[in-house]
């Protein structure tokens, strides 16, 4: 298939009888391969698979294909007898105008539609751009051809039979709506408000209909999509005022070519500005159904700030009506397209790694914060877990690091890694990463032999060792990384005496015991041997009566004194 998306998932069968779990998805085949086989040869697994999964830009459905499987092979299941004489999905030209509906036609005319800059919506609506398809050619032969061929392969049907039938369905719908329109019964909203529109429509059947037509034409004029959205958004500050079936009809047809406008890709990026990644459009559509939750985190978080785009004036004004209650099924929407995305297996920022962290984090927190208003909490967390576990796959984390770091800024950097993502599991392949590095020699011989001083590399390991314990590792993945960190530290300390030199120096003994505390409770060193010799000297120094007599002239500092030294009593 031309412009296919293609991946491939490694799945684990642990004990017979049990369900495929998903242990990898990746768009590299020989890595993906070569996990299974890894894994399978590890033991502990009753059987391993390995599905190339292709995906159909037209219809967005994945196809899927086993490549390698390793173990038990899949049971032979009964393929089931197609079902006949089952109609298709629309069978009445009302049935075209549906939601459902009017996605099949978006995706299945996508690219005409995206010519003529217009939404499924104005189309079941204009008379003009009916006319338009129509005497376009093959673009809606081509459509139809799509939509019969896997319809009649799901019903047992005959393709040719359903092809005349959508046919026929067309046909129908085209005459209503041309008929209406000769015979004046489409509203004409430059001669009658929207308001009055509404109110005379809404006790009418076909009310939606015949009112979304007068919204589409007068859409016609509408030189861009950002003109077409103001036009719509003056409609809904003109609709009846009063709660009731006239407000409910207006509110109702407007919501429906806003959310197409948003869900097209060339609407959403005139609206919010043109995205080079699937990152960029999720902050954007983050930002704009959750406004007024991103706006707080925007002015007290800076990673979010930095990620989150600018709107402009309507994508502003937009944003109000979304987070008022009139729009609540275009904010919906918009929410279910962030989780379904979030949830794909597209990278977010597929040429840089640290962005997509960055822009994780910040979705992370944006939907978070507008949970239940935006998104159910229970489907926010489970969406970023399947994202976490894209961040600790080997691909990703090679891309991460990149060429030419020390060990110790890639501990760093898998440090933020292991910050950011969530779930047990996801955890846990972090903190394998980042044993890897920090328990190696090299991470050793890197800080031993920095070109900094022995007081900069203590309080860069002090800090390494802090951010370590704020990753939310099991106990028994951080005390292990800190000890080892605290054992480097002790190395270095030792290597150049930093504390016997402190005791001897002639500085004032405030001093000298103020220094030693601070290394003592891992402020400037960590934690470990260099911490314990640190706290031994200073606790010899401050039994010495002229400390003492010191901290007596100088009661100021003796509350910060006291602080340090209950501070390494509780580090020891």
């Amino acid at each position: 298939m031309v412009g296919a998306r293609v991946h491939f998932e490694v799945f684990v069968r642990r004990k017979p009888g049990d369900g495929w779990t998903l242990e990898l998805a990746t768009e590299n085949r020989a890595h993906a391969v070569s996990t299974a086989e890894a894994t399978f040869q590890d033991g502990g697994v009753h059987a391993v698979k390995v599905s190339k999964e292709t995906q159909d830009p037209a219809s967005g459905e994945f196809q899927s294909v086993q490549i390698l499987n390793l173990g038990m092979p899949e049971p032979l299941s009964k393929r089931r007898a197609p079902k006949e004489n089952l109609e298709p999905l629309c069978v009445t030209p009302q049935d075209l105008y549906s939601l459902h509906a009017r996605d099949r036609i978006g995706r299945l005319l996508e690219g005409w539609l995206a010519r003529k800059s217009a939404t499924p919506f104005e189309l079941l609506h204009r008379p003009d751009l009916v006319e338009q398809l129509e005497a376009s050619g093959n673009e809606l032969q081509h459509a139809i051809q799509k939509i019969a061929v896997p319809e009649a392969q799901a019903r047992g049907g005959n393709v040719h039979e359903m092809m005349r039938t959508f046919h026929g369905l067309i046909d129908r719908t085209v005459e209503r709506l041309m008929r209406d329109w000769r015979q004046g019964r489409l509203p004409d909203l430059a001669k009658e408000t929207f308001a009055a529109a509404s109110e005379r429509l809404a006790g009418d059947p076909d009310g939606g209909y015949l009112l979304g037509c007068g919204v589409a034409m007068s859409l016609v004029r509408c030189k861009d999509w950002n003109e077409k959205l103001s036009r719509l958004m003056d409609f809904a500050a003109a609709a009846p005022p009063a709660q009731g079936p006239a407000r409910k009809l207006a509110i109702t047809v407007l919501q429906q070519p806003i959310a197409e406008i948003l869900e097209s890709r060339a609407g959403l990026d005139a609206i919010v500005g043109k995205t080079e990644h699937l990152g960029g459009s999720l902050t954007a559509l983050t930002r704009l159904a959750a406004a007024d939750s991103v706006d707080m985190l925007v002015k007290v978080e800076k990673s979010v700030a930095k990620v989150m785009p600018e709107l402009s004036t309507e994508a502003k004004r937009l944003g109000r009506w979304l987070g008022g209650e009139d729009f609540i099924e275009v904010r919906t929407a918009l929410g279910k397209r962030i989780l379904t995305e979030l949830n794909g297996q597209r990278r977010l920022a597929p040429l840089d790694a640290s962005l997509e962290i960055d822009i994780l984090r910040a979705l992370a927190m944006s939907l978070t914060a507008a949970a239940g208003k935006l998104l159910p909490l229970d489907d926010v967390q489970p969406a970023f877990s399947h994202r976490s576990k894209m961040l600790v796959t080997g691909d990703f984390v090679d891309a991460y690091l990149g060429p030419g770091k020390t060990a110790r800024e890639e501990a760093e950097m898998l440090v933020w890694l292991t910050e950011n993502v969530i779930g047990p599991q996801n955890k846990r392949h972090a903190a394998r990463w980042l044993k890897g590095v920090i328990g190696a020699q090299r991470f050793e011989k890197d800080v031993m032999g920095g070109v900094e001083t022995p007081p900069v590399r203590l309080a860069s390991l002090a800090a390494l060792q802090r951010a370590v314990g704020r990753c939310g590792l099991a106990p028994e993945d951080t005390q292990p990384l800190q000890a080892r960190i605290g054992e480097v530290g002790g190395k270095v300390e030792a290597e150049a005496r930093l504390i016997a030199a402190l005791v001897r120096a002639g500085a004032p003994p405030l001093q000298k015991l103020t220094f030693l505390l601070k290394l003592a409770c891992g402020e400037t060193a960590p934690l470990g041997p260099a911490a314990d010799r640190a706290r031994g000297e200073a606790m010899r120094l401050v039994r010495e009566d002229s400390v003492r007599q010191e901290l007596a002239r100088a009661p100021d500092q003796m509350a910060a004194v006291r602080e340090l030294v209950e501070k390494a009593a509780v580090a020891a």
